[in-house]
């Protein structure tokens, strides 16, 4: 397996490049950055310092990763993404020592131009809507849409949108038209891939 870094790409000493990895164009990983392997960044990403990227993850052209943010394994984030670290922003006030964390958890995928603002935990296998804006936690498995987002569906893990009601007011099963996959929801925990 071999890693792959563009000419152009930007590696600060310190930074950490799991096997297998790619890094194209413009891009730039910060000392103290952390991939894991196989992981694919597009062109023109920036990767700060203390941010960890999981096994398999792909991120598109032009997303920026800041400090604070960390993405678990195989999730993907569209082109432009966007993250922000801090609440309230001011350019005279140091905010280095109050960098808010932003989780996305494995198999997650956030759609292009998605913004998600910091102290968000995105759920396992959630899907976050392109254009959309994150503002507070989405639940594993849940489609989020809109500005800011609401819950619009719930997931497969092969990214298919399962055949539930939006709010169901009692225990249900969907199954997955694309893998098969069967899912139990309830209003008290959520969508689970596996009988509760």
């Amino acid at each position: 397996m071999t890693t792959f870094i563009h000419p152009t790409a930007v590696i600060d000493a310190g930074a950490e490049i799991g096997e297998g990895s790619k890094i194209w164009h413009f891009c730039h990983v910060m000392s103290g950055a952390r991939l894991g392997r196989n992981v694919v960044l597009g062109q023109n990403c920036f990767v700060a310092s203390g941010v960890s990227i999981g096994d398999g993850c792909r991120i598109q052209n032009n997303v920026s990763l800041y400090s604070g943010v960390t993405l678990e394994e195989n999730v993907f984030c569209g082109p432009s993404a966007v993250f922000t670290n801090v609440s309230t922003p001011r350019a005279a006030v140091n905010r280095h020592n109050g960098f808010e964390r932003t989780l996305v958890r494995r198999g997650a995928s956030l759609g292009a131009n998605c913004t998600i603002v910091c102290g968000s935990t995105i759920g396992d296998y959630a899907l976050v809507g392109a254009g959309a804006v994150v503002c507070q936690d989405v639940p594993a498995h849940r489609l989020a849409v809109g500005v800011p987002t609401r819950p619009a569906g719930w997931v497969c893990r092969c990214g298919e949108v399962l055949p539930l009601p939006t709010q169901p007011e009692a225990r249900a099963t969907a199954g997955c038209r694309r893998c098969g996959e069967t899912y139990w929801f309830s209003p008290a925990t959520g969508l689970n891939p596996r009988q509760p």
